[in-house]
């Protein structure tokens, strides 16, 4: 049954964000503070060979020109793409080789601007084929997944199917882009490095400046109190930290550095494109006897990433047979990294795509069929899942979109020029959970503060933790304060993988009741001068647990198109997820949809030409690289299933940030199929791929 609750509280920190009270990153201004901008390399594969900063040091205002000969030295670290100033090599075009520094922003720019370069360029190689020289299998995708599995005999089984589908699907790269960039605000005092940082983790970030200088971690605090959105190119330090921390050092003094938004799609990670070939083979009726996906993605010389694409379909659907590989070729450039559900959103693209010219070869009712092959253990590991509710999803979504009164044929339904047409896909999202800490107090006045260094990137973490240690204490929510973001707190994961709440969360409940327990011991009334509780849930994560455990959802769409000009229009989005426990309706919802407008970019918007001439991406503003707005969505609603799974966390909850972006696009590129009768396999779907 789907959920009819009541909205839940407001942001705590509404006010705040709405006045300009809160503070990020670069609104921090201590005094005397210095300001950085970054050079990127203009060559796309070789060396420095020489820095002239004799104009840029002539600039009013100019303090400094880093370069590789007298940037700090770097120790070694996991993530090479935060070892910047270190030699004379470029990976890529975009990679940082000077940093000038400066008393005014303008002067700093116009220093950048001044800086003389002179390369040896080399030749580059920048173009995914699935036939390159240099494809191999890694060993693992991004999140430890094996780079291959195979169950059955996929080969034998898809030969005997009664239906066979077999279609290649294409993604440009995609780009994160949060409304605040990557930026942050640094000052040494001492042996003392502090620093103001747009992250998705100050904990993580703090662990790491203290590898690469070589310090103890407990001299370095790292502050992201107010995050405007990451989307995962904020979920580990990407260079601004690392360089405004160097330019600190060597100048003496305080140094913001913002980076510039065109600067971005370069050096803080992207989706990389990926090519898709999915095969799958049915019996008559439509029942999965055999599934291949086979991806094929790139990554940089400089980091490996490996985009985990094909796991959906070790995860999704009835598969007695099955093949999922990746194959990943290192090229010159920019590296890729996470965003917004790595592996998931692109990958169930491709796989709903193929159900539904299943649907449409065995004659199926692209609802139906996946309800057919609809499983209660994971297919490929055999366990039971904790709780899967795909079908409830499906049936109350085709309830509410009113799927059972559409036409199934292609081009069946028109208004004047337009082609009308309704698409579905389902959705799915790993439940991930990671160990946290977390300290609670009771003053003798019975108030509660909370202490954890989560991070709230946009999402609400303040309010929901908030709620979570309220219930845990049963008292009031007006008498509990949420203190986040600081690695000066109780330590903590980053916000991401859809995590958060269930590993802070995990940690603070904990920590309540452990203090509920103390408050008891004195007769239900804290003492004038306080208590304090701490948790850790390390020990209460179970290594291997012995469940599958995943988020669900269907996602209905109808759109209208063009006939003249070959225009997309969304016109109605509906999506039902089943999530466990939805702790807040208003962030939930908030949360579902903001996911699906960000699919809806991705299904017909948003894409980056890499340009295999200069080894970088075209698209390098919110011009050229069109993110959803206001005008570009119609009629969108989010619901749920009340979902009740005893196999999570004490909160029952399970992670939203991600899964509303999964199948968007492809229930909007089945959608544009039924509507036209053109199977569009590449995405964005723009307008000249329908006008054939």
């Amino acid at each position: 049954m789907s959920t009819t609750s009541t909205p839940g509280p407001v942001r705590v920190e509404g006010r705040e964000k709405v006045t300009g009270a809160a503070r990020y990153a670069a609104e921090h201004t201590p005094p005397g503070a210095a300001y950085a901008w970054p050079v990127p390399a203009t060559i796309a594969r070789g060396r420095v060979v020489a820095v002239d900063a004799g104009r840029a040091m002539d600039e009013p205002g100019a303090l400094a020109v880093l370069t590789h000969e007298n940037a700090p030295r770097l120790k070694e670290a996991d993530d090479a793409t935060l070892l910047v100033l270190q030699n004379d090599r470029v990976p890529h075009r975009g990679w940082y080789v000077a940093l000038a520094v400066a008393r005014s922003l303008e002067a700093a720019r116009a220093m950048a601007a001044a800086i003389e370069v002179t390369y040896a360029a080399e030749d580059h190689d920048a173009v995914l084929a699935t036939d390159h020289p240099g494809l191999y299998t890694p060993d693992e995708a991004n999140g430890g997944f094996p780079g291959s599995r195979e169950r059955g005999d996929f080969d034998a089984a898809y030969a005997r199917a009664a239906v066979r589908v077999d279609a290649t699907y294409t993604m440009a790269g995609l780009h994160n882009h949060p409304m605040e960039p990557h930026a942050t605000t640094a000052r040494w005092e001492g042996d003392r490095l502090h620093a103001h940082d747009s992250s998705q983790g100050a904990t993580t970030v703090q662990k790491t400046l203290a590898a690469l200088f070589g310090m103890d971690s407990e001299r370095i605090t790292v502050v992201s109190e107010h995050v405007g959105g990451g989307f995962g190119s904020k979920g580990t330090p990407r260079p601004q930290v690392v360089l405004a921390a160097m330019a600190a050092r060597h100048t003496g003094v305080p140094v913001k550095l913002a980076l510039p938004r065109a600067q971005l799609a370069a050096v803080v990670g992207h989706r990389p494109p990926v090519v898709q070939r999915l095969r799958l083979g049915a019996d008559a009726d439509g029942t999965i006897s055999a599934l291949a996906h086979e991806v094929t993605t790139q990554t940089s010389t400089v980091r490996q990433f490996v985009e985990q694409a094909a796991t959906p379909s070790r995860t999704m659907y009835v598969s007695p047979h099955s093949r999922t590989t990746h194959q990943v070729v290192e090229l010159d450039v920019p590296s890729p990294s996470w965003m917004r559900a790595p592996g998931e959103a692109s990958g169930m693209y491709a796989l709903e795509c193929a159900m539904d010219e299943l649907a449409c070869a065995t004659g199926v009712d692209p609802v139906e069929l996946r309800v057919r092959n609809d499983t209660a253990t994971e297919p490929d590991s055999g366990k039971p899942f904790s709780s899967r509710h795909l079908v409830e999803c499906l049936r109350e979504g085709a309830r509410r979109f009113g799927w059972h009164e559409r036409d199934p044929r292609p081009r069946s339904r028109t208004e004047g020029r337009h082609l009308i047409g309704t698409g579905v896909a389902s959705s799915c999202y790993p439940v991930y959970v990671a160990p946290s800490s977390a300290q609670v107090r009771v003053d003798g006045d019975g108030r509660f503060s909370v202490r954890v260094n989560a991070t709230d990137i946009g999402t609400g973490a303040r309010t929901v933790l908030a709620q979570i240690a309220a219930e845990a204490l049963a008292v009031p929510m007006d008498r509990v304060a949420v203190e986040i973001g600081s690695s000066s707190l109780p330590a903590a994961p980053l916000a991401g993988g859809s995590s958060g709440t269930a590993s802070w969360g995990w940690a603070v409940h904990k920590a309540c009741r452990a203090l509920g327990d103390l408050i008891g011991e004195h007769g239900g009334t804290p003492p004038p001068g306080g208590l304090t509780a701490t948790a850790d849930t390390s020990d209460d994560i179970e290594s291997e647990p012995p469940h599958a455990k995943s988020s669900f959802g269907a996602q209905f769409a109808e759109v209208r198109v063009d006939t003249d000009t070959g225009e997309v229009r969304v016109r109605r989005l509906l999506g039902v997820f089943a999530a466990g426990r939805i702790l807040n309706a208003r962030t939930g919802r908030s949360q579902l949809i903001g996911g699906m407008v960000m699919g809806v970019g991705m299904a017909l918007t948003e894409g980056s030409t890499l340009d295999s001439r200069f080894g970088d991406f075209a698209e390098r503003d919110l011009a050229a690289y069109h993110v959803p707005a206001c005008a570009d969505i119609g009629d969108i609603e989010a619901h749920w299933i009340d979902e009740q799974d005893p196999h999570l966390n004490p909160m029952g909850s399970k992670g939203i940030g991600e899964i509303g972006i999964v199948g968007t696009a492809a229930a909007i590129a089945n959608a544009v199929h039924h509507a036209t009768g053109v199977r569009v396999r590449e995405l964005p779907l723009h307008p000249e791929k329908l006008l054939v």
